[in-house]
């Protein structure tokens, strides 16, 4: 992927400074599809108004709609081959890209040309490449941070100067350590959700495919290790647990666990209790104890793709180069106001990067999190994440009740990804 990205900085410059020049003399109207009013659509909003600034002719339509709503639309549409009322620019989960691409062909915009990608997180590109094309712009990051109660840590004994390169092996002992002398758990797990599990995958850099795109399941030593983790958690009864996301964040937000570990989205959960100020911190999450592993992984986080056939491809194209690639503020302000970490790394260097949190004992926490995001390991999450997700987490009941062997569990699971999905 780097030496690919060297190959197109003198592109940049090229094509992608004359679609500048261009648009910025245009008028048109940029329609856009997006989901989550407080999150992405208000960042969207805020980068509409700063482009028309300059751009006074140029008017924008954000349209809100649930996620399943965009992905049934987009899906409909494309698979119409309609080549009217698309919109310019869609919001696609990171997880869904290649499908999206694969199942897509021509629908969006080459834009290996138009921006200089060393300056976006590496580990965003690798999904939005295909055949050495990118057709995505990285937006959010979904960088992980173990978070952890300060005050729980203390009365336990634990000395978190200790914890910045641990392993999840370790973070059972402690675990068990901060039950037994504080009675509370280590953290909320539902465990028939697969969301540690990608954590964990993508820290050991490796995914449920191959580099071909087969399935990665049976014999996949880092999916082994993951499994046996999730056991290892359900057994020693750490874990609280869990049923989907009201009681995982209440489960937190009441005090009756002492650590979380997900994305840094989960920020503005964790301060939604404003009586827990100062009392948490974050470290580094814990890794796999395989070759290779990282503490640092990535959960979710989506990007803005633009359609091929819409009306103002090279608008939209300017647009999302003026604002997403060359606004530090404007990722300033969006990091203050909504709590959205960027992946464009020039702009990771200002002040509201920097600034001391009083919630979580006066860290850099966006520093920290700055750090971890180019420690994440660049992967290719295939066509079918949540598939195999579904089939891995059908099979954790006999796991945990002892049925199936980790390796029996794992064969099954492919055999059955192989039928859904039609791999033979």
């Amino acid at each position: 992927m780097k030496r690919f990205l060297s190959v197109l900085v003198l592109l940049v410059f090229m094509v992608g400074l004359g679609i500048t020049a261009n648009a910025a003399d245009s008028s048109g109207k940029i329609t856009i599809w997006c989901w989550d009013p407080n999150f992405n659509v208000a960042i969207m909003e805020e980068a509409a108004e700063r482009y028309s600034k300059a751009n006074p002719n140029v008017e924008f339509e954000i349209v809100s709609m649930a996620k399943a709503d965009v992905e049934q639309k987009l899906n409909t549409i494309l698979a119409s081959g309609v080549k009217k009322g698309l919109p310019e620019i869609v919001l696609i989960e990171d997880y869904n890209a290649k499908k999206y691409l694969e199942s897509y062909p021509k629908s969006f915009a080459d834009l290996t040309s138009y921006f200089n990608w060393e300056e976006f997180a590496d580990y965003k590109l690798g999904f939005m490449t295909l055949k050495n094309k990118v057709y995505g712009i990285p937006f959010d990051s979904g960088v992980t941070g173990w978070f952890y109660r300060r005050d729980y840590f203390q009365e336990a004994g634990i000395n978190v100067q200790d914890l910045n390169e641990i392993t999840m092996t370790e973070f059972i002992e402690l675990g068990k350590k901060v039950k037994e002398e504080t009675g509370k758990y280590m953290i909320g797990a539902d465990p028939y959700d697969g969301g540690l599990m990608r954590i964990l995958l993508q820290s050991a850099g490796t995914w449920y495919f191959d580099e071909n795109g087969e399935p990665n399941i049976a014999n996949n030593p880092a999916l082994y290790e993951a499994v046996r983790i999730y056991k290892e958690l359900y057994d020693s009864k750490i874990g609280k647990e869990v049923s989907g996301w009201n009681e995982w964040v209440a489960s937190f937000n009441e005090g009756e666990v002492a650590s979380v570990i997900t994305g840094a989205w989960i920020i503005g959960s964790i301060k939604a209790e404003t009586t827990q100020e100062g009392k948490w911190g974050v470290l580094p999450i814990p890794r796999l104890d395989v070759p290779g592993s990282v503490n640092a992984s990535n959960l979710g986080g989506s990007s803005w793709y633009i359609l091929e056939n819409s009306e103002y491809k090279d608008l939209a194209i300017d647009f999302m180069k003026e604002i997403y690639a060359n606004d530090v503020d404007f990722y300033q302000t969006i990091l203050y106001e909504r709590g959205a970490i960027g992946t464009w790394l020039p702009a990771q260097t200002g002040e509201a990067y920097v600034k001391r949190d009083p919630f979580f004992g006066n860290q850099r926490i966006y520093l920290d999190f700055s750090e971890w995001m180019t420690m994440i390991p660049s992967i290719d999450y295939g066509l079918f994440t949540y598939e195999a997700d579904a089939a891995i987490m059908g099979v954790m009941p006999d796991v945990y009740n002892g049925n199936l062997t980790i390796e029996e569990a794992l064969k099954k699971a492919e055999d059955q990804f192989k039928n859904v999905v039609g791999f033979f």
